[in-house]
């Protein structure tokens, strides 16, 4: 099982040489193909090495992560150093030093989960500063739940797709349904159904709008219009403000189910700042005719709609604001909770919305308790590490950046997720050591001064499932470890032996052990709530194992039936659309309802002139993030190596450019290469660059240097989106496009850094 799909892999010569889908699967994942030739590739780390600088000078600050060489060591080494250099951290500076900054993509495993181990492993040790929320739902997760009492559960408990294929008569989407981004589950998938639901929506008549500058957001006919990227939220006001206008909003469910709409009203209409919010006021922001607005709007409010918002919507600045406005929006229309309307968040995000949910708690590795409780939001470490002691605002409370001596990486690459990668390249100088384990040389991982070769899924045993998916999997190992690498496991239980810990991380337990132990407390659980499941052997034999799942839910039906009996966990019990605590903190970025902030780049921007093209930088479609970028599948998308930047056809005249040449993308903050990819499906004036190429910089040393492969983090601004969330905020930059015409430079990102010495195995 892998986060994009479920296969059978077929072995060879040490490697994958072939997978084939699961036969369930109504629609696999072509990102499959990047796994043949996984396991023994060029760009994996052979055994455990130090960087030269730090293993000859000991810890501290050094600008040389990223353009060192590397020593080999023996695991006897390696682990001690770990376990010496933990232990000086803690004793020296605490455990508030240390940042666990592992990711969760690693592995769909459940038992060889990463993120699990590292957290495990340094809550033995007195705990670590974590933390919180994603680079996906970053302005999400501290927004909604003031909204609507939850943020998991709009994913996890969203209306199923066969209700909405039976029920709903227009999908109207922010940001589109990307079929690309439905591949994908963080704990593994067996079937992908979104693409025939679309189908039979519209086989039974109904209709699809997609609000996006990218019409390929949505497969099949459908609707498109293009607003100015970063204009969401002001075109659902002009919808909102026709609604309100013309009495077609639903006063009663707005009164029995909401709180605040009198206040977001006398937003709404100008009654508080003198501006109306029209449909004509919108049509100047967004680029969209006001008339076709003001159609929209009757024919959302005639019809049983449903009203969706993307993940990225909320990855720029002011992020917190589309997903609140979408479910005003959507509260209005007085549809939630009915069959195939109400308000979506995620579909079209990842293979998670839409799918039914399993009732019962999962296998899952205890991480043990963090006495530590210092945390950042996730998307704040360059800021942390350049700014320890400084106070920053976040969800109505002061904090304070801690002074990290101590990074602890495993299982992510933040040179994909995080902005301003300059700015991260000279945060990371900042710690005394950096700790990262990785199968491959990725950009992290050549930004490390102790380097651990992890296996990856396919070298080693695991259980696989998910939420929302009703296979519990045996994922079987199909290829011996690599070269000297090993189990994460092995390493924490090696360190946490050295370091007089060894017991409270193990518990006496092998990871074998420990997969038979988890899927015997899963199976209790399933006994209990009447269900079958059959004895480890038996389903380790058996490869898989399904389990019950509530079908054809409706996203807040238990509440619409009633809300006194089933309230949601706001300080109201009911949807607020005016939020009198998000109120109270008083941020000038963020108030107290969903409003209309205007950013600083977007195209109707002073910024504009200087850089005219909006970059959107979303998420790919030949990988996971930046996982296997050197796989088939991501290959075959490059342009001379590069990843592909996809340009409207006027503004690729503009600029006597054509398809397949070589563009130097660049802005105020940074440049890369990309390759030109002529496309009418792109908005004008918008042009279309991938996340997940690994950052390849031309001059190692120079952390402002240009990326030679691609990678658009180069080019996105390090800000929050707002003092509540702090969230990431790396959907979009404003840039300027020009035809590269000096020798091409190498690619080099997939190329192990220099090494000396052999790897002498103990």
């Amino acid at each position: 099982m892998a986060h994009w799909g479920m296969f059978d892999a077929v072995p060879g010569d040490g490697d994958v040489v072939a997978v084939r889908p699961y036969h369930g699967d109504a629609d696999p994942s072509p990102v499959l193909g990047n796994i043949p030739g996984s396991v023994r590739h060029r760009s994996r780390v052979t055994g455990p090495m130090v960087r030269r600088g730090w293993l000859e000078h000991g810890p501290g600050p050094s600008d040389r992560r990223g353009a060192d060489e590397y020593v080999a060591v023996s695991w006897d080494e390696l682990t001690t150093l770990l376990a010496r250099e933990l232990r000086r951290v803690i004793d020296r500076h605490g455990n508030s030093a240390i940042y666990g900054g592992s990711y969760g993509w690693a592995s769909a495993g459940r038992f060889h989960h990463a993120q699990s181990q590292v957290h495990r492993f340094l809550n033995t040790l007195g705990g670590y500063t974590r933390s919180v929320h994603s680079y996906s739902l970053g302005a999400t997760g501290v927004v909604m739940p003031h909204v609507v009492g939850t943020h998991w559960k709009l994913f996890a408990r969203a209306t199923s797709w066969s209700n909405i294929a039976e029920n709903t008569e227009l999908l109207v989407s922010f940001g589109g349904v990307p079929l690309k981004n439905t591949g994908t589950n963080h704990g593994g998938t067996s079937d992908h159904p979104t693409r025939g639901a679309l189908d039979a929506l519209r086989g039974r008549g109904g209709r699809i709008v997609s609000l996006t500058p990218l019409r390929d957001d949505v497969h099949g006919e459908h609707r498109w219009l293009a607003p100015l990227p970063g204009t969401d939220v002001a075109l659902m006001l002009g919808l909102a403000h026709t609604l309100a206008s013309e009495g077609l909003h639903d006063k009663e469910f707005l009164s029995t189910y909401c709180v605040g709409y009198d206040r977001f009203e006398d937003y709404l209409l100008g009654r508080v700042d003198g501006e109306p919010k029209s449909a004509q006021w919108a049509a100047r922001i967004t680029g969209v005719d006001a008339d076709v607005l003001e159609a929209l709007a009757r024919e959302m409010a005639a019809h049983r709609t449903l009203v969706t918002v993307t993940w990225s919507l909320q990855r720029t600045r002011f992020g917190e604001q589309a997903p609140w406005m979408g479910l005003t929006l959507a509260a209005m229309l007085g549809q939630i909770g009915l069959p195939g309307g109400g308000f979506g968040h995620g579909y079209g995000s990842m293979n998670e919305p839409g799918l039914a949910p399993v009732p019962y708690p999962l296998p899952t590795l205890p991480q043990g308790i963090n006495p530590t409780k210092t945390f950042i939001p996730v998307a704040a470490i360059s800021d942390m590490l350049l700014h320890p002691g400084e106070e920053f605002d976040y969800d109505g409370t002061r904090m304070t950046y801690p002074d990290i001596r101590l990074v602890y990486w495993a299982g992510g690459n933040p040179f994909h997720h995080h902005q301003d990668l300059g700015r991260l390249r000279r945060a990371l100088a900042r710690p005394d050591t950096i700790v990262v384990h990785d199968p491959y040389w990725t950009p992290m991982a050549k930004h490390a001064d102790i380097v651990v070769p992890s296996t990856t899924s396919l070298e080693r045993d695991d259980l696989s499932c998910t939420r929302n998916d009703p296979l519990l999997v045996a994922m079987h190992r199909v290829a011996p470890r690599h070269a000297d690498a090993r189990d994460d496991y092995d390493t924490f239980a090696a360190v946490a032996s050295k370091l007089g810990v060894a017991e409270r991380f193990t518990e006496g337990r092998t990871s074998h052990d420990w997969l038979e132990h988890l899927y015997d407390q899963w199976r209790d659980w399933v006994l209990r709530d009447g269900g079958e499941a059959p004895e480890f052997d038996e389903f380790w034999a058996r490869g898989s194992v399904r389990m019950r799942t509530e079908d054809d839910l409706i996203a807040f039906g238990d509440f619409r039936a009633d809300p006194e009996a089933h309230p949601l966990a706001t300080p109201s019990g009911r949807f607020e659309l005016f939020s009198a605590e998000i109120d109270s903190f008083g941020y000038e970025d963020c108030a107290g309802h969903a409003r209309w902030y205007e950013p600083d780049e977007w195209l109707g921007g002073p910024r504009a002139s200087q850089f005219p093209l909006h970059l959107v930088a979303n998420q790919p479609k030949t990988r996971l993030h930046s996982q296997l970028d050197h796989g088939a599948t991501s290959q075959a998308s490059k342009v001379h190596g590069r990843e592909p930047i996809r340009i409207h056809p006027a503004d690729a005249a503009a600029r006597n450019l054509a398809d397949g040449d070589v563009v130097r993308v660049f802005n105020d903050r940074g440049a890369c290469l990309a390759g030109v990819v002529v496309d009418d499906a792109v908005r004008r004036s918008v042009v279309q660059l991938s996340t997940g190429a690994w950052y390849d910089p031309l001059d190692p040393e120079d952390p402002g240097s240009l990326c030679v492969h691609g990678n658009p983090n180069v080019l996105t601004a390090d800000v929050g989106s707002s003092r509540l969330a702090r969230g990431c905020t790396g959907q979009h930059a404003l840039v300027e496009i020009e035809k590269w015409d000096a020798p091409l430079p190498p690619i080099r990102a997939y190329d192990p850094p220099v090494v000396r010495g052999d790897h002498p195995r103990a």
